[in-house]
């Protein structure tokens, strides 16, 4: 017969003890947070070397009812652990396609060199706002020349700051540039500043090297309604129909493109020594509700003042 050596287990100390408990309660005390959260809702240089609103159509139907969080249940003392109580998850609010186009025919106007893209943009958001149309080459680069002079860029071409600034100069803002550290916040930024104001978008191409403007958007949800997400956005690209060798044709005005197809020429721009006031990250030109305060000027030309920034948390 085998037999077994019997010890007396050895008492566990105080402190041990009291460790245990804190583990429990920890322990505890994650697990209703975590079920607690399942029931909330929610270039080379800097330098750019390169009207109305359209049907406004469905907005989302209004959010549905979140339902009641079920009411705690109290068991008897039992040694067993009392079984989970389901939660049925909260049921989503539907949201309707949404459009939104300020362009019209007549408002796309060509860059008359490969260096003015910045005033030809200038150009085309006044056609898009004002009920005038600029188009000629001599106006374009009398633009060209303001743009240059409120920019701050040691090569003397004309960068995102003097953009802004040069659309303030000429009444058609208030904007700002901004810097965007994700592309779909980038994009939501950009369409819900558009749903606000009913003014076009500046965006800063290929590493911030070119000019476009964002002309409309297409999204699920209303942006002014609250939760939405952007399908496609309509850009106008000066450079039609030339477009670039590196990057690609340019598209057609006004034509929608994908979020995807987007993000291949619309891409994130590394801070740069001579521009360290603009953070890193995907740089709107951006037109702000009027009279809405929020973080600091990220424009850093000679022609900016202390403005208040629309999305300054960004």
């Amino acid at each position: 017969m085998i037999q077994r050596r019997l010890t007396r287990p050895r008492a566990v100390p105080r402190s041990v003890l009291a460790a245990l408990a804190v583990v429990l309660i920890a322990a505890c005390s994650t697990a209703v947070d975590g079920a607690a959260s399942q029931l909330a809702p929610r270039a080379t240089p800097d330098a750019v070397t390169g009207g109305g609103v359209g049907p406004l159509v469905s907005s989302p139907d209004s959010p549905a009812d979140l339902g009641r969080v079920p009411p705690s249940v109290a068991t008897a003392p039992s040694p067993a652990a009392a079984p989970p109580v389901a939660v049925a998850p909260a049921p989503q609010a539907h949201l309707e396609p949404f459009a939104m186009s300020l362009f019209e025919a007549g408002d796309f106007v060509p860059q008359y060199t490969f260096e003015w893209c910045v005033a030809a943009s200038v150009q085309m958001a006044w056609n898009m706002v004002q009920p005038d149309v600029r188009a000629s080459r001599d106006d374009q680069q009398a633009l060209w020349e303001q743009a240059r002079e409120l920019s701050n860029n040691p090569y003397r071409g004309a960068d995102g700051g003097g953009w802004s600034d040069l659309l303030n100069e000429l009444g058609l803002g208030p904007y700002e540039l901004v810097s965007v550290p994700e592309y779909d916040d980038a994009l939501k930024v950009a369409a819900e500043a558009m749903r606000d104001t009913s003014r076009p978008v500046g965006l800063l191409m290929w590493r911030g090297r070119h000019a476009w403007v964002m002309s409309g958007f297409e999204s699920m949800g209303d942006p002014a309604a609250g939760d939405f997400s952007v399908t496609g956005i309509r850009v106008v690209d000066p450079l039609y129909p030339y477009g670039s060798s590196i990057w690609g044709p340019s598209p057609e005005p006004n034509q929608l493109l994908s979020a995807e197809d987007l993000a291949k020429v619309f891409v994130f721009r590394e801070q740069r020594r001579w521009s360290a006031h603009i953070p890193a990250g995907f740089l709107l030109v951006l037109p702000l509700a009027p009279a809405v305060e929020g973080g600091p000027d990220v424009t850093g030309g000679p022609g900016s003042v202390p403005r208040q920034l629309r999305f300054g948390a960004l």
